[in-house]
Parts: C-alpha cells; sequence; structure tokens
C-alpha cells in the first residue's frame, strides 16, 4: 500500500532541466539579484515591476508578474548555496492571503561553458496545478535563455 501513495506524492512533483549558455555564477545571480531577477522574470508577455529579496536563509522573497493582472508571489528561502543550489517555499497571494505553499529547489551544474538547471518544485496541490506550473516555468526559462544571452 505504501507504494501507492508514493505514485500518487510522484505525481504531485514536477522536475525540469534546462541548459543555459553561460556560467553557473551568473545563472545563479539571474535569480538572486533582484535587479537582474526583475528583468526577466515570469512567463512571456509578463513584467516583474516589483521584485524584492532578502537572501539569507529564513529570508523572504516576494515578486509580482504583471501581465493582464498582478500575480503576486512570495516564500522564505530555505537553502542557499551559490552558485550550485537555491532552495524556497513558494505560494501564490490572493486577496492579500498566502495560498497553498510548494517548495522549490533548483540545482546549477557545470555543463561546460553552460550551466544545466535542474528545477523540482514538489507538494502541490493537484496534477492540474503541477502542469499550470510546469507551463509557466518553461515560459519563464525562455525569458532568462534570452536575457543571458543580452536580448
Amino acid at each position: 500500500m505504501a507504494h501507492a501513495v508514493q505514485a500518487a506524492a510522484d505525481d504531485l512533483v514536477l522536475r525540469l532541466e534546462r541548459e543555459f549558455k553561460a556560467p553557473p555564477e551568473r545563472v545563479f545571480a539571474a535569480f538572486t539579484d533582484p535587479k537582474l531577477l526583475a528583468q526577466w522574470w515570469g512567463p512571456e508577455g509578463m513584467t516583474c515591476p516589483v521584485c524584492e529579496i532578502d537572501l539569507r536563509v529564513g529570508g523572504r522573497y516576494r515578486t509580482c508578474m504583471r501581465g493582464e493582472r498582478d500575480n503576486w508571489v512570495s516564500g522564505v528561502y530555505r537553502e542557499i548555496a551559490p552558485p550550485r543550489r537555491l532552495a524556497f517555499t513558494w505560494a501564490w497571494e490572493e486577496n492579500g492571503a498566502r495560498g497553498h505553499e510548494t517548495i522549490v529547489e533548483i540545482d546549477f551544474a557545470p555543463a561546460g561553458r553552460n550551466t544545466r538547471i535542474v528545477l523540482t518544485q514538489r507538494e502541490f496541490e493537484s496534477q492540474t496545478s503541477r502542469d499550470m506550473h510546469g507551463g509557466g516555468w518553461n515560459s519563464t526559462f525562455g525569458k532568462l535563455e534570452k536575457f543571458l544571452q543580452g536580448g
């Protein structure tokens, strides 16, 4: 029976891998420097007019992804190991309250002159939520790629 529980839990985990043409230090900084993050954060068609980062374990972050409406996300840093790993909680804000919280872990590994990112986001409420976040992250990574290439 424990196997069935594990299978259900695995369905609520998102895992993405992507390679970027930049060294790990530069890619890590793009995620942790608010001036850099604000230039690319969010899916295609969105801007990031507000980006607050207190980069320390236990420190908070809060960003606004602006599209047809403002989409606020916030959380707390759980692990910071530059330029190799970043882990934080993630929750959308609705009407001033934080919603369901997930955990995001990002590993940054050298791949020649490039960086391979492995993003794992876990503890989703549903497969639908997981899949929507997958689409959002993939679109966001497309913007990160353009940013790192100077475009």
